[in-house]
């Protein structure tokens, strides 16, 4: 944590500046600004619906990034993507102006709360902060959200409210969580990944347990008892950490009789330390949404929801965007788009989508950066035998340069030795129209991936709509 820790409560800062405020964690954050009566002005590369949105509001957006855009901020905001040689921050520094990242000015929102709830975990993080988020809106507890994806019931990925309540994802990449202010931290799994940033798995549990350790003594810890890992991160801690699980019996919150529908929704009875609570009815898919769930009930409960309420709360959340959402169904054939781009995350999406009433899957993964294809490979190629055919398109640099020594064919290759059947095509249209051709009524077509792999799901609705 910097020396800025109580920088908001200086009267000084009335005026604040975000270099790439159309980024999905910088427009909410600038949207909390706002609201808090704080005039903000922010940057970025282009336009798009959450720059217009805050211009409706009544931030000042400018469309590239200049030195002359920063006009005498109080405060900067910057996130990772922005290098030290952007033009902004250079100006910035040249006038002294107080500069934060965007990870620290998420954790000094959230320390105005007195109870912030921060979820956090390799895999399920979105998910289950909607769902926490749709419960405590059940129980009119009026909080304040800050979610990684787009969430309907709040228009958005962020909710303003009047209460003590802050929920937000907590992100592990480069420490980020580490500048938050938990009243309650949730740990829903430990798995290696960012691996650009992260040596090995030890590195990522010495950072879980930094994070967990920012929970004061009379604060909670939420935790799943099924992830070993997990487990030994929050042991021993000195405020009340409470388990939950799908298979450990030691699990204080446990979920029997689970059941699933022809689309893949649970329902299962929920148990608290052996007594039964009541019955849960899920909107979403699969086992791992179970242990979302479940995670969300001990969360919720903790915070003194009803048993009514929570209930009620799972049975109307339907997900959030980019998370096994439907993108359309046409002749037949259902198209679902999934942020899934980690091999763990790839195995629980083909298990929800397995679980549905469907002939045949077709996977269109592409994967999301170099440095975790090639870490992840060999796991990667175990992750697709659930899909009767899987279309690789090419590695989504995000942040990264190619090194030159991975490529998508490289899995493709890996997955059909295998015994898989997988296929490498660059082409976005390209697979769309295979796809046209090849794809019959009751299939299911997933596009998975972090990058923009949507778009051929989206081309082949076109295709199939325009005949």
């Amino acid at each position: 944590m910097s020396n800025n820790s109580n920088i908001l409560d200086s009267q000084k800062i009335k005026y604040v500046h975000f270099i790439g405020i159309g980024g999905s964690s910088m427009s909410g954050l600038a949207e909390i600004l706002l609201s808090q009566g704080y005039k903000v002005s922010g940057s970025d590369i282009k336009s798009s619906k959450a720059t217009q949105k805050l211009e409706s509001i009544g931030a000042e957006v400018f469309i590239g990034h200049r030195s002359d855009n920063i006009s005498n901020p109080d405060l900067v905001v910057y996130t990772v993507a922005v290098k030290e040689e952007n033009a902004e921050m250079l100006r910035s520094r040249e006038l002294n102006i107080p500069i934060i990242d965007r990870a620290e000015l998420l954790g000094l929102l959230m320390k105005k709360h007195s109870f912030g709830i921060a979820i956090a975990g390799t895999h399920g993080k979105t998910t289950t902060t909607s769902m926490i988020t749709t419960i405590m809106l059940e129980a009119n507890t009026d909080p304040t959200a800050h979610i990684g994806g787009e969430l309907d019931c709040i228009g958005g990925n962020t909710r303003i409210g009047e209460s003590e309540y802050f929920i937000t994802e907590a992100c592990e990449y480069y420490g980020s969580f580490l500048k938050f202010h938990p009243f309650m931290a949730v740990v829903l799994n430990i798995e290696l990944d960012h691996v650009d940033y992260f040596k090995d798995l030890e590195h990522i549990k010495t950072t879980f347990g930094q994070f967990v350790s920012l929970v004061p003594s009379n604060g909670y810890i939420i935790a799943c008892a099924d992830d070993a890992d997990t487990l030994s991160v929050v042991g021993d801690r000195k405020c009340t950490v409470i388990t939950y699980g799908l298979k450990n019996p030691d699990a204080m919150w446990i979920a029997k009789n689970i059941q699933y529908n022809d689309m893949g929704f649970a329902t299962f009875d929920i148990f608290k330390e052996g007594d039964m609570l009541g019955t849960a009815q899920l909107s979403v898919p699969g086992p791992h949404n179970v242990s979302n769930s479940l995670a969300a009930i001990a969360a919720c409960y903790t915070c003194g929801c009803s048993i009514e309420n929570i209930i009620a709360g799972l049975l109307s959340f339907g997900g959030s965007h980019k998370r096994y959402e439907l993108k359309g169904l046409v002749d037949g054939i259902k198209i679902i788009d999934d942020y899934a781009h980690h091999p763990t995350e790839v195995r629980a999406t083909l298990n929800a989508a397995a679980n549905t009433v469907h002939n045949k899957i077709w996977c269109v993964f592409q994967p999301h950066t170099y440095s975790r294809t090639k870490a992840f490979l060999e796991k990667f190629s175990q992750s697709f035998g659930l899909a009767d055919t899987i279309i690789l398109t090419d590695i989504y640099a995000a942040r990264e340069k190619d090194p030159g020594d991975i490529h998508s064919s490289m899995l493709a290759e890996k997955i059909c030795q295998q015994g898989g059947n997988a296929i490498y095509m660059s082409d976005f249209l390209e697979i769309a129209q295979y796809l046209d051709k090849n794809a019959q009524s009751g299939d299911l077509i997933l596009t998975m991936g972090a990058g923009d792999v949507v778009r051929c799901g989206e081309m082949f609705l076109n295709i199939r709509g325009n005949k």
